[in-house]
């Protein structure tokens, strides 16, 4: 084992390699082309033993990937943003057909308007798709969850793909200290993919399924897709532990921060949250009870992990890093449905939207979440979801567009 700097993308690389990755068809797009870069020169080095194929879209690559993957192949992938909307038709496909690889998403605002920089709205577009989802804090996070999403897609008990993610940009292009384990422990974690009844030769042709099917047998296939995904949640906790086991890192399906004694619980996902442990540490210094939340694993949803992390606490503190327009954050929603109905699990949420396309949430900005929310707990009562803003920024903002009013005006005269 190894320490060295590494970016999110450069550890995602890493990653596919130590997975004994066979098969991977690329298609560039910002900001994760480093990652197929990185893997293609080592292949060009001779360093890595794996077919790489550039094809023409989004939509074509993750066609190609799940097609391999259901020969038997070890199959890696990744894309960004606008290239995983590209692909959606076949998100869908190669889940249905339980095809078992692993797509790294590095997440980036989607258009429009355009930005390069990164918030979860294309993530969590993809969110019922039938790809599980794994989601990242670190650059070490983003190697090990690919290790570990290996092992949850090719399971006999799932064989559905995952999705690996990390915030564009914050992540993928930040290095930070890379523990790189050696080729043997990671073989001995992670064994060739056994694919039991999959496979393909030209002189045995095998039918995966057929082009169209009634209502009935429809519902029941995928049903089935939603049973495997939910023995997920157990097959990634066996894992974990199995990985702690080999290499001294443990993780959960939630990730749990000072949160034993708290009163009131940070909620959020991504490279962000590392921001919230660090406003989490000062509001305890101040003498708050306050802890963390951070869903490791978005699908399948952690229902019953919330549950028990959340059971007697007074707030809950959700920071969104989307917005479904005309509801608002997806996790707020997803955490309300989880803890709706259950007996000691009645905290007040309070919705809040920040970090969309990249925006900085600040030290300060945790700590009047935290003030919005205790004083909802005094009155029971939450408050209207809210976009994280400054002042200085609104006044900002105001006068962009009073200046793009003037020039309208002077254009329509000319």
């Amino acid at each position: 084992m190894k320490r060295t700097l590494l970016t999110g993308n450069g550890a995602a690389a890493w990653g596919a390699r130590l997975a004994g990755v066979e098969y991977l068809p690329a298609f560039p797009i910002t900001p994760q082309t480093e990652i197929i870069e990185t893997i293609a020169r080592w292949i060009d080095f001779g360093e890595m033993d794996c077919r790489m194929v550039t094809l023409d879209s989004e939509h074509s690559m993750i066609t190609a990937a799940g097609a391999a993957a259901v020969t038997g192949v070890r199959v890696f992938t990744a894309t960004s943003s606008q290239g995983l909307l590209y692909g959606m038709e076949m998100l869908y496909t190669v889940a249905g057909w339980r095809a078992p690889f692993v797509l790294v998403n590095v997440s980036r605002g989607l258009a429009s308007p355009i930005t390069l920089e990164p918030d979860h709205n294309d993530i969590l577009a993809a969110r019922d798709s039938g790809f599980l989802q794994l989601h990242c804090a670190t650059c070490q996070e983003v190697l090990d969850c690919i290790l570990l999403a290996y092992r949850l897609a090719e399971d006999e008990r799932v064989r559905l793909p995952v999705i690996v993610n990390l915030d564009g940009f914050y992540l993928s292009f930040t290095r930070e200290p890379v523990e790189i384990p050696d080729a043997e422990s990671v073989a001995r974690f992670l064994p060739p993919f056994d694919p039991e009844n999959l496979g393909f030769r030209a002189g045995a042709p095998l039918s995966e399924a057929v082009a169209v099917i009634g209502g009935t047998p429809y519902s029941y296939f995928r049903y089935q897709s939603h049973l495997a995904a939910l023995n997920a949640v157990d097959v990634f906790a066996e894992n974990a532990a199995a990985f702690a086991q080999a290499f001294g890192r443990t993780y959960q399906a939630v990730e749990a921060y000072h949160c034993d004694d708290a009163e009131l619980v940070f909620v959020m996902m991504g490279s962000f949250a590392t921001k919230a442990k660090e406003a989490v540490d000062r509001l305890r210094e101040a003498g708050e009870a306050v802890g963390l939340l951070r869903p490791v694993l978005l699908r399948p949803f952690p229902a019953a992990d919330f549950r028990r992390a959340l059971s007697g606490k007074k707030g809950v503190i959700v920071v969104d890093q989307n917005l479904s327009m005309g509801k608002g954050g997806v996790l707020h929603t997803e955490l309300a449905s989880a803890l709706y109905g259950y007996p000691g699990t009645t905290p007040v949420l309070v919705s809040f939207i920040g970090g969309l396309g990249g925006r900085d949430i600040s030290a300060e900005e945790f700590y009047e979440m935290h003030a919005v929310t205790r004083q909802a707990v005094s009155e029971k009562r939450a408050p209207a979801p809210r976009l994280l803003y400054t002042e200085v920024e609104l006044r900002e903002m105001k006068k962009i567009q009073a200046i793009a009013r003037v020039q309208g005006l002077k254009e329509q005269q000319t």
